[in-house]
């Protein structure tokens, strides 16, 4: 068997997303080891947004968007930030230029239901879904992402060809916004067009290049959060520091008379590298750090606190009227038991609460007043809406 295994849609319909794969099967064979190519992985699909609308997102304020064009005024593989207007898209040519929009989900409640789908893994590993759209020749150049991705056609035709693993070091082209391979080869039978509803699935450092057909193509991309050691050693480090007593120090007590005064020996490095060891081994510590981290929002001003504060019996009064609370769009919540503490993780803040209540509040379904039976439901309901993580569902209802 090739690195690559193509697989035909299953029959039943949970196991249609992974090609006839369960869940189980998919992590322990594909998930972050090889590609997966999978035919109808959404069957029947129609994409949640058109290119006009698309568009149109692209030329908001606080919405990140970027324009390659392959042959731009200014250069080969000119990347342009936006946001755009209409002049920018009337200027075009007809062929090769891409527009990648992020966290189109965080917009658009019909491409965030499309994150239900993959439940089969940890929420709060999902970072946004981007959406690109291409007319015929479209690309961003062969490249590696470093990090899981899903690669859902949702509409026309993209070519996708793999090119291997590839290292840290591999060459990139000098000179442009983009990290384009300089050299690019196609791996023996890793050559397909995506006709909507497939999907391909692609772990980290895979070389990959994808170019629109002979039609306009959107392109919807899954992506998941993986932080980098040196960001997550940089962070850890940060929020032990904010901690720690100033009296935590470097100590020598005990120590022997140095032969030369001036040489840095190993018993004190042996010392130095155990106060650092010792600090840092703390899976408590490590575990409340490692639940804001993952939580903290894409786009923090995204989140709107309240400009006045919430009062508990306005709240309570609401939801048994039958009002609704959802998530904002671009909040993440995840939760965790050590022991008999429950912490609940909002867009990156630890709060301490029962098992129950985290759970509910962790999940994607509305809140309504049955919430309110569980103890500190009302008051941490009251302190998440003045945060701006949740929010009523008729206001983001009437702003669709």
């Amino acid at each position: 068997m090739s690195f690559l295994e193509e697989n035909s849609m299953g029959s039943a319909p949970p196991l249609t997303l992974l090609g006839g794969l369960s869940p189980a099967e998919f992590l322990r064979d594909y998930w972050q080891r090889r590609p997966l190519l999978i035919r109808g992985a959404f069957p029947d699909l129609e994409c949640p947004l058109e290119p006009d609308e698309l568009a149109g997102l692209a030329c908001e304020e606080g919405v990140e968007s970027r324009l390659v064009e392959e042959h731009g005024a200014e250069g080969p593989w000119q990347v342009s930030h936006g946001p755009f207007d209409e002049a920018t898209f009337s200027r075009l040519p007809e062929r090769n230029w891409t527009l990648l929009v992020q966290a189109v989900d965080h917009f658009v409640p019909e491409v965030a239901e499309l994150l239900e789908h993959f439940d089969f893994l940890p929420r709060w590993r999902l970072d946004d879904i981007m959406i690109s759209y291409a007319p015929p020749g479209g690309s961003v150049g062969p490249h590696v992402d470093q990090y899981d991705v899903f690669l859902l056609q949702g509409s026309g035709q993209r070519r996708w060809q793999l090119g291997g693993k590839v290292a840290d070091d591999a060459p990139i082209l000098d000179g442009i916004d983009l990290r384009i391979l300089e050299r690019f080869s196609v791996e023996a039978g890793a050559d397909w067009v995506l006709e909507p509803g497939d999907m391909l699935y692609l772990p980290p450092a895979w070389a990959h290049h994808g170019v629109s057909e002979s039609s306009d193509c959107m392109t919807l991309s899954v992506g998941f959060r993986a932080p980098s050691a040196d960001e997550a050693i940089t962070s850890f480090a940060d929020y032990l520091g904010e901690q720690l007593p100033p009296s935590l120090r470097y100590s020598d007590a005990g120590m022997t008379p140095p032969s030369d005064p001036a040489e840095l020996d190993d018993a004190a490095v042996a010392r130095m590298r155990a106060l650092i060891l010792d600090t840092l081994d703390d899976p408590a510590q490590l575990a409340q750090w490692f639940g804001r981290v993952m939580t903290q929002p894409k786009y923090v001003d995204q989140l709107v606190p309240s400009e006045e504060p919430t009062e508990v019996e306005d709240l309570v009064a609401a939801l048994q009227d039958g009002e609704e609370l959802v998530r904002s769009p671009g909040s993440r919540f995840a939760w965790r038991t050590d022991g008999d503490r429950t912490t609940l993780f909002v867009d990156g803040d630890g709060i301490d609460c029962p098992l129950p209540l985290a759970r509910a509040l962790a999940d994607i379904t509305p809140i309504d007043a049955d919430l309110l039976e569980q103890e500190g439901a009302a008051a941490l309901l009251v302190a998440l809406v003045d945060a701006g993580s949740l929010g009523w569902a008729e206001e983001y209802e009437e702003e669709q």
